[in-house]
């Protein structure tokens, strides 16, 4: 008869599965380079929360420094309560900021009821991210998407657009000052959701 799982080494062979496929996405596509100063930024999400804890153990393997800022945006959306994220950051030890700016009043303002708030929500936040990336020095963002993300962008690029076009791992902003890199992009969300499910808790 097979014994039990241990749910501790199952968990540890999850993370070093997913710390892998984050290490080779960052030395195959060239994210991380000596003295970046990357703001990670963080939605709340089960993404984000990973991404940040797999890059702080790549930070202590690498022959080089890098510099870790985690930043999130409270966006004052009613009924939202960071405290939980907050307590999380500051039990890890990194530096972070909790940004609060009241997008969602603007957006409610200029988007009739029953429309996306998608778009004019996403140009929101980009600005306010990059106006902290250049406040903050840092030269790269960490954006938390995974591998489903950039498969639902090439065939929604495909089937709208026309394009075979997926997400790319890194890419230079239109103004040029900053790198935005997807360190999570060959990660398959069900092993991040199963993972991250005890890591906030």
């Amino acid at each position: 008869m097979q014994s039990p799982a241990d749910p501790a080494e199952e968990r540890q062979k999850l993370e070093d599965k997913l710390l892998g496929r984050l290490q080779k996405t960052s030395l195959s596509y060239g994210l991380l380079a000596p003295n970046d100063r990357i703001m990670v930024c963080l939605s709340g999400g089960k993404d984000s929360y990973t991404m940040l804890h797999l890059l702080l153990r790549l930070q202590r393997r690498l022959p080089f420094p890098i510099e870790l800022i985690a930043v999130h945006l409270d966006q004052r959306q009613p009924g939202y309560d960071g405290s939980g994220l907050k307590a999380w950051l500051d039990s890890v030890g990194v530096r972070f900021e909790i940004i609060s700016e009241d997008t969602y009043s603007v957006v409610t303002a200029h988007i009739e009821e029953g429309k996306t708030y998608c778009s004019l929500c996403s140009r929101l936040r980009r600005g306010i991210l990059y106006s902290a990336a250049e406040r903050l020095g840092a030269n790269k963002l960490a954006l938390g998407h995974h591998r489903e993300d950039t498969l639902e962008t090439f065939l929604m690029n495909l089937f709208y657009a026309g394009k075979m076009q997926a997400m790319p791992a890194r890419y230079t902003t239109d103004d040029g000052r900053f790198e935005v890199i997807r360190p999570l992009l060959d990660c398959a969300e069900a092993d991040i959701a199963r993972f991250a499910a005890g890591l906030s808790g």
